[in-house]
Parts: structure tokens; sequence; C-alpha cells
């Protein structure tokens, strides 16, 4: 007859560690963080000029009230001062600098605090957060961004019947052109829809972002596999539905990538690396001919203009001839464009709107901060993608043991890299706010801690185990 006693052979049962309510506070404010950098225009729509820069600067209030005490006392580690990026360091530095010699000094100071606000703001974000952390913390914020633009175009199309305004303004009398709605109520005509943030080609690029997050925490075994499953089904459904050439173009882009990545780690000899990078990157020169020869035709079947929508013909002129006017150093730093400013309002239109930014990163920066600029920023952008590549491919490895697994989160790095410069040919969305931000975060996260899980924390807490990590 079995009876019990009071001396049990294992340790009485208990509940597992899990993360300090201080912790758990810091990532929902990384979230919130997140979703307001990618959601800019959302918050601008929300809440108009005023304030769009409260905003931003109560976020620049938290973050340096929360991470200089947390550098101060070396948690949860020490600052690795010396594995920032220096290049994108470089360029922050001349965009401040560049106010000596600016064309629109207003512009130049008022953008520089938005640079030094995200780059300040990606820092702690890497220094604070594991590569896990970050992750999630992205999944969570393109979760929100695209159940809250469900939910917008679900309103806008069953309740209000027609599209809103910014700031929710009443519809004048006549007619408006549809550029200065934020939500047109497409969501059942078949139409492009802009979701929350009110523009179909950034809605498109965050999810082309969110399908890559989502499907390296599947390809990771995450919890809720399911649930990743249909938040990556909805972004899907949004990427479609945006109808952006630009981001049809990233995803291409992606795809290829990761599919010489996967090969790549299937490899066993450097010959055969080797071969495969001869192989594919014979074949990339050859469709890249291939595409500038035959660009005009495949634009025509994706039902867009020839010019690109007016950027060669209109914009891309423009800001060459200023560009131009001072080629070594720019004329000032101001991304995004002003509009409100002497030197750009009125300067270039679309559709009655001031045109803020140039829609493509390159020429941007030389009309900015001239031949110096785009030398910081290609070095910037190529030395990411040098080392996001290699964090991908390359096994796992601090001893002699040459067998561990490759993570699938390895992956999500070179993925974002090629889908901003990709996106940079024809936006100039990632030399700022959240295309910045990604710059900022991803290399310092990778110089700092080129291994997914070792050197992070010694200790590292995830979905409420205590994990052991070796240091």
């Amino acid at each position: 007859m079995a009876q019990y006693t009071k001396h049990p052979v294992s340790a009485p049962p208990r509940a597992p560690e899990r993360e300090s309510t201080g912790h758990l506070l810091l990532r929902g404010y990384i979230i919130l963080v997140l979703i307001t950098t990618f959601a800019h225009s959302a918050v601008y729509n929300l809440v108009g000029e005023v304030g769009a820069v409260i905003t931003l600067a109560a976020f620049l209030i938290a973050t340096l009230a929360i991470g200089v005490p947390m550098i101060a006392r070396s948690r949860p580690q020490p600052f690795a001062w010396r594995r920032l990026p220096w290049a994108a360091t470089a360029y922050t530095v001349l965009a401040l600098v560049s106010f000596a010699w600016s064309q629109w000094r207003g512009a130049t100071l008022l953008t520089w605090a938005l640079l030094a606000t995200v780059t300040l703001t990606a820092l702690f974000i890497a220094h604070v957060l594991t590569w896990h952390e970050i992750v999630r913390a992205l999944a969570s914020a393109f979760k929100w961004i695209l159940g809250l633009s469900l939910a917008l175009e679900l309103w806008v199309a069953l309740v209000v019947h027609g599209p809103i305004l910014p700031n929710f303004f009443e519809r004048p009398e006549g007619e408006i052109d549809p550029h200065w709605y934020w939500v047109r109520g497409n969501l059942f005509d078949g139409e492009r829809i802009q979701g929350i943030v009110g523009n179909s080609n950034l809605l498109a690029i965050i999810s082309l972002f969110a399908m890559i997050t989502f499907g390296v925490l599947f390809a990771a075994r995450a919890r809720w596999r399911t649930t990743l499953a249909l938040w990556t089904l909805l972004a899907a459904f949004f990427f479609v539905r945006a109808s952006s050439a630009t981001a049809f173009a990233c995803a291409a882009a992606a795809l290829v990538v990761l599919l010489v990545a996967l090969l790549m780690r299937r490899t066993t000899t450097p010959g055969a690396r080797t071969r495969l990078y001869v192989i594919f990157i014979g074949g990339s020169v050859v469709v890249g001919a291939a595409l500038w020869l035959l660009q005009k035709p495949l634009l025509g079947l994706l039902g867009r203009s020839s010019d690109l929508t007016g950027r060669s013909d209109v914009i891309w002129e423009k800001v060459l001839e200023r560009a131009a006017e001072h080629p070594l150093f720019g004329n000032g730093f101001s991304s995004p464009w002003v509009p409100f400013d002497p030197a750009f309002a009125g300067w270039i239109e679309d559709h009655g709107i001031t045109v803020f930014h140039a829609h493509n990163m390159w020429l941007d920066v030389l009309m900015q901060l001239g031949v110096l600029g785009v030398v910081l920023m290609a070095v910037a952008y190529l030395s990411l993608l040098w080392r996001s590549w290699f964090f991908a491919v390359d096994r796992p490895r601090w001893d002699l043991d040459s067998d561990r697994d490759y993570s699938p989160l390895t992956l999500l790095p070179s993925l974002f890299t090629v889908v901003l410069l990709v996106q940079g040919l024809t936006e100039s969305t990632p030399i700022m706010l959240w295309g910045w931000m990604l710059l900022i975060l991803l290399s310092f996260k990778i110089k700092a801690v080129p291994l997914v899980g070792i050197g992070e924390r010694q200790r590292v807490i995830e979905r409420g185990e205590r994990v052991r990590r070796v240091p």
C-alpha cells in the first residue's frame, strides 16, 4: 500500500522564475516606442503637428530618464561604447555640423533633433533588450499596427461609409484630391488601402517587415504558432491590397536573399560557398541588367508610369539641380524636408501637397550633405549588410564546437537590410525615422552581440523560465 512520506526524493514543486515587473514595463514601453515610430504618420494624422512634436519630446525625455541611470549602473550590462556604429554616428555629427553652412538652418535644427532622438532610442533598445526580446518587441509592434489598421479600415467602410481626413476634419463640399485623405474606405471595393498609417506604400513595407518577423519567430518555434500564422495572413492581405510596386521589389529581393542564405547554411566546404557566390552574384548582375532594360514594360504591368510616378522627370531633376550647387558638403541637413520652411514650401508638389523627401535616399543625402554624406551613408549601410550577412550564414561558434544549430533569428537583420536598401531606390525612408532606427539598432546590436543568446546576459529570462547561457 502506497504511503505518503515526509522525505520525498525530489524537490517540492515551485513556480518558475519570471521576468521582473520593471523589465516587463520596460519591454512594454519599447513596444509603444516602436509602434509610434513605425506608425508616425498615424500620430501626425491623429494629433496634428503640435501633438506629434509633444509626443516626440515625451519619448525623448522618458528614454533619457530610463536609459541614463541604467547605463551609469551598467545594467543589464556595461554599455558597449567601442561597438557603436561609427559611420552612422559620424553621419549624425555631420548633420549637426551642417548647420554652419545650411541653406535652411531652422529645418536643420528641427530635423536633427528628430534624428538624434531616433538614434538615442535605437541605441537604448539595443542595449537593454536581447535578440529574442528585440524580435518579439518588433512582432508586438507590427501586430498593433496591423490590428489597428484593420479596425480603422472596417470602421471607415462599415460605419462612416466614406473617406476620412486627418484629425477627423469634416469633408468640405466639392471635389477633393484623394491624396489628402487619411483613409479612403477602399477595404471592400478592391482599390488600394492605406491602413492606420494613411499611406499604401508605407503600409505595404510594414506588412513585409511583419511577415519577415512573424516567419522568423515561427521558424524559431515560438509559442502560439497558430496565432502567428493568422497574423502572417493578415500582413499578407495588407501587403497585397496596398499594391506597392516598391514593396513587391523589396519582397522579391528579400526572398532571393533568404534562399541564398539557406543554401549557404547547407554548404560544408569553402569551395561550395564560393560556387554559390559566383552563381548568385553573376545571376544578380544579369537580372539587374534585364530589369533596367525592361523597366518600362515591367512598370506598365504593375500599373506604374515609366517615370516612377513623376520621380525621375520632376523630383529627381530638381533635387540634382540643388545638389549641384554645393556638391561636396551639401546644402544642409533636413530629413524629412520641412514643408513650412520657405526653402521647401511649394518647391516640389504632388497633387497639391509639398513633397517632403527626394524619393531616393542617395539623392536626398547628396543634396543635404553632399558627397561626404553619401560616403558615410554608404559605409554605414554596407557595413550593416556585410555584418548581417555573415551573422546569418556563419554557424554560431565561440569555442571548439563547430556543429551548433543555426538560429532563425539571425536571418532577420540581413532581410531587413536588403528591404531598406531596395526601398531606398525610390523612397527616402531608410535615412529617417524607423528606417534610421533599424540601421542604428541592427548595426549596434550585431557589433555588440554577434551571437544570439551568447554575451547578452549571463542569465536570460524568457517565457517564464530562467535559462542559463554561456557567458
